[in-house]
């Protein structure tokens, strides 16, 4: 008979692990019963604290209130509360972490669908917080790509206002990869910067991450989080292979580092049918527009006819 080591079969051990089991599993009464012997036998353990927690967002999911929809935004962000500053650290605590974001996701979920009749009002609102009260981007927490693009298409100019099209860009990107997602980049990075950054931090794409890293090594701006409204222009310059894809993205004639993003797709097309006499003019207003910009752009000229 083999031996039991008294460290991993040790009884608050095996207590712990059961409790642990019936979560994974979603079992309420399993996680109930499971967390009440843990209790019973070992009231002081540190991991009580968060499995209560678990077993009581359970326990709400079982409950009829927990389908009704959210009477206003303030409802909204008290369940939101709730599950971001309860919820979420007490299964980053006791879970496995390559759990923890499937065990949300029903209950990201459940917030989006109680949320979806409440409407957007991040455009008429200055605090940054209230555009997230919606359920846009509660599908993205969940993982329902198709159901985020869906609800932010319901939003009136989603297009024009950095946080909706934020959860576009992203809803964009897992469901169709970085190819689909280009042009909505480049109008993040234009009407919002720090939107934009934020982003390809969430996104998690090597290739992108790796230029900007370089834009953020290269680039001859201020050094502020604004510099990011020019990634678009520079990125035709280093790789212009995605000038088609970035010539779908919708120009914002008001910003400077939108034109100058469609003057480099334009300067580009002429360099390839070798119209020379055009060439001077466009690449004068580049250099009106962004003169560092302008200076990358005759580098890497200089460099190819050497």
């Amino acid at each position: 008979m083999q031996q039991l080591d008294i460290f991993a079969d040790s009884r608050d051990v095996m207590l712990r692990n059961a409790v642990l089991d019936e979560l994974q599993r979603r079992d309420m009464d399993g996680a109930r019963t499971a967390r009440d012997q843990l209790a019973a036998g070992y009231p002081d353990d540190g991991a009580l604290s968060a499995m209560r927690v678990l077993v009581r967002e359970l326990e709400r999911k079982g409950e009829r209130a927990s389908a009704t929809p959210f009477a206003d935004h303030a409802a909204l962000a008290i369940a939101r509360r709730h599950l971001e500053e309860e919820v979420v650290p007490a299964a980053r605590r006791v879970l496995p972490p390559q759990t923890v974001r499937a065990w949300l996701a029903p209950c990201w979920s459940s917030l989006a669908q109680r949320a979806a009749a409440l409407p957007f009002r991040g455009a008429d609102h200055r605090a940054e917080s209230h555009a997230e009260m919606h359920a846009a981007p509660l599908w993205l927490h969940a993982g329902e790509w198709a159901a985020a693009h869906k609800s932010v298409d319901g939003i009136e100019s989603w297009w024009r206002i950095p946080a909706p099209l934020a959860w576009m860009t992203e809803a964009r990107y897992r469901m169709g990869g970085l190819d689909a997602a280009w042009p909505l980049l480049a109008e993040l990075a234009w009407l919002g910067p720090r939107r934009f950054a934020t982003v390809l931090s969430e996104l998690g794409e090597a290739s992108l991450d790796a230029l900007w890293r370089r834009f953020d090594a290269e680039f001859p701006g201020s050094g502020e989080v604004e510099d990011y409204a020019w990634f678009p222009a520079w990125l035709l310059v280093v790789k212009p292979v995605l000038s088609g894809r970035l010539r779908e993205a919708r120009v914002q004639r008001d910003q400077a580092a939108s034109r100058a993003c469609a003057l480099l797709g334009e300067i580009l097309r002429r360099e390839h049918e070798g119209d020379q006499h055009e060439l001077v003019g466009l690449r004068q207003e580049l250099s009106r527009l962004h003169e560092g910009l302008f200076d990358i752009y005759m580098a890497t000229r200089k460099v190819r006819h050497r």
